[in-house]
């Protein structure tokens, strides 16, 4: 070991010289002075892959975006028809209405001007037996009018607009052409001895006709214009004024409380 040693001096002092003093102090710099490149960095920690991983898919699998539902637009409800209104026409129809074998005359369905069928015939039959039975309990009827034809009832119509004018002339009386009279199946019904009640809204309170409300559908007829029904049979209430239909749709008409119009679905 010893003889190491003297071999490693010899060759340091060869290095300087084999001056002594120059060797002692390059070996004490050795020792002292530390380069900068042995100064070692610490390595920098690195993440750990699964959180790599795991970033990686929130970036890639993030959950779709839903559009905002756009409020949907809701169609109005078309308004109710209103049954008072005439239609704008230039001239009446060449024929007229029959719904379901039903003859119909209205404010939206008008007959021809030449239209003029008379009085119905089954309709005064059936007239006749009503009035029959209602003398069994002491009621005398009577069909004060019957059938009009287009110019009676143009003649009553102008009267009436200018007794009242046109709007309140419209809601009790029809213009020529529209008017159910002209069917020959519109009966105006009073009863004997009571005329200040004929063609009156008080006929309704009598006992005549509370009796022909209450049983004109057994003989085939119809209270036509009821009570709060103006908006669909575009006339104000007439206790008076029964239409024929026959005794199957006037028993049906009765039994459900409605209008002929909403009979036949119009």
């Amino acid at each position: 070991m010893t003889a190491i040693w003297a071999a490693i001096a010899a060759v340091w002092l060869s290095m300087h010289n084999w001056d002594t003093e120059e060797s002692m102090k390059a070996l004490a710099q050795a020792f002292t002075e530390q380069p900068a490149e042995t100064e070692q960095q610490a390595p920098a920690e690195e993440e750990p892959a699964v959180k790599e991983e795991q970033t990686a898919t929130e970036e890639t699998e993030q959950p779709e975006t839903q559009p905002e539902e756009q409020p949907t637009e809701e169609t109005p409800a078309p308004a109710p028809k209103d049954a008072t209104v005439y239609p704008e026409i230039d001239q009446l129809p060449s024929e007229p209405t029959i719904v379901n074998g039903i003859l119909l005359a209205n404010k939206q369905h008008p007959l021809p001007a030449s239209y003029a069928p008379g009085e119905n015939a089954e309709a005064r039959a059936a007239f006749d037996s009503m009035a029959q039975a209602a003398a069994k309990d002491g009621l005398q009827l009577v069909a004060f009018s019957t059938y009009r034809g287009f110019d009676r009832q143009k003649q009553l119509y102008e009267g009436y607009v200018s007794k009242d004018g046109q709007e309140a002339a419209d809601r009790y009386s029809a213009r020529p052409g529209f008017s159910e009279h002209q069917t020959g199946l519109a009966f105006d019904i009073g009863e004997a001895g009571q005329e200040q009640h004929w063609a009156s809204a008080s006929f309704g309170d009598t006992a005549g006709g509370k009796w022909v409300k209450e049983n004109a559908h057994n003989y085939g007829f119809i209270l036509r214009y009821p009570q709060g029904k103006e908006q669909i049979t575009g006339y104000m209430h007439e206790s008076w004024h029964f239409r024929y239909v026959g005794k199957e749709a006037a028993t049906a008409i009765y039994n459900q409380n409605i209008t002929l119009e909403e009979y036949l679905g119009i």
